[in-house]
């Protein structure tokens, strides 16, 4: 957890338009004073941008259980600042997000990278931990344009949904 992204954009008129995005880094030190770190950058970030909603990607568990522990730790800390600021949080799945944005639950980061560029007319890819922040905006501004994201695995049947 050296880094958490984030990404600003508005949906307004019914658009993508890209407002900010970066990192905050933790630093060195202990765990709770990189998780003050973030807590603090992302205070800040709020306080700078004035966002009215906050998108959280879910937490997988990975082979390494330390690292999924430290991420998780950092996601609490973001999803701490944003109800700190009185903000709504919603909460996507990395496959809910890559399906939003690139079209496959699947794909590759380069692949989520590029499709942020496209969708925000950025004249260059974003670094890939504010890639996947503005991925995660643009997959929650998906679901409130089109209705909740289905999270029900459905199958086809003689032709029916199941």
């Amino acid at each position: 957890m050296q880094s958490t992204g984030f990404g600003i954009i508005d949906t307004g008129n019914k658009r993508l338009v890209y407002v900010a995005s970066g990192c905050v880094k933790s630093g060195a030190g202990d765990l709770a004073t990189r998780l003050k770190a973030i807590l603090e950058g992302l205070k800040q970030v709020i306080a700078a941008h004035g966002p009215v909603e906050v998108a959280v990607e879910k937490v997988f568990v990975n082979a390494n259980p330390q690292s999924t522990l430290a991420l998780g730790q950092a996601r609490g800390t973001a999803i701490c600042a944003a109800v700190l600021a009185n903000l709504p949080v919603s909460e996507y799945t990395a496959l809910q997000v890559k399906q939003s944005v690139v079209g496959n639950g699947h794909a590759a980061k380069e692949q989520v990278q590029h499709m942020v560029k496209r969708l925000l007319a950025l004249p260059g890819d974003p670094a890939p931990d504010a890639a996947d922040a503005l991925a995660c905006a643009i997959c929650h501004a998906h679901g409130r344009s089109f209705g909740a994201l289905e999270t029900k695995s459905f199958r086809m049947k003689r032709g029916r949904l199941v």
